[in-house]
């Protein structure tokens, strides 16, 4: 669905840049809600204001609802039937697919690296294998990134200053090595 939605979105409507419809997947996934009305309401309210999100938000409800009473029929009725239960373990790996794809794109055009690469994987490990609640995963990712931007990225701010010869730390530096 993610492919479908940015070829619409991004590439043939042109309502929204690449850059800015992966920063709203993020955003709309870690919302509460069903990913599709929050992306629609998004992306409704940024094409049309408050009417263009009701209307996007109808568009993406509507449908769906209207499918799965359908399904929800015709699946009772026949839900025992072998060839049922084949068609459904069929259907598992193409779901896998239509995850991947868009995962693997948004990679790409997140631009990880190995070393970035540790994170989402750490985070897959400690939540499905040591079975970490996601809030708690998400509560250390927020302090982790506070760590790094006070501690480490202080470091680096001060190192290019003591290189920069307009930085007054470069140039205190300098005096001292001047005096006798």
């Amino acid at each position: 669905m993610l492919s479908m939605v940015e070829k619409a979105v991004v590439d043939q409507k042109k309502w929204i840049p690449n850059d800015e419809f992966w920063d709203m997947i993020v955003v709309v996934q870690s919302l509460p809600g069903v990913f599709a009305v929050n992306t629609a309401l998004y992306v409704g309210q940024r094409v049309a204001g408050t009417r263009g999100a009701f209307a996007a938000m109808l568009g993406a409800i509507i449908p769906s609802i209207t499918i799965i009473l359908l399904l929800a029929t015709v699946f009772r009725e026949y839900r025992d039937q072998p060839v049922v239960e084949r068609i459904f373990k069929g259907i598992r790996p193409c779901v896998v697919a239509l995850i991947l794809a868009p995962s693997l794109r948004m990679i790409k055009s997140a631009k990880v690296t190995w070393k970035t690469a540790i994170i989402p994987i750490a985070t897959v490990f400690l939540i499905w294998r040591c079975k970490i609640s996601p809030a708690y995963v998400i509560l250390a990712a927020i302090a982790g990134s506070l760590i790094y931007a006070l501690v480490i990225n202080r470091r680096e701010t001060v190192r290019r200053e003591t290189r920069d010869e307009d930085s007054p730390v470069f140039r205190v530096q300098k005096h001292k090595e001047a005096e006798p």
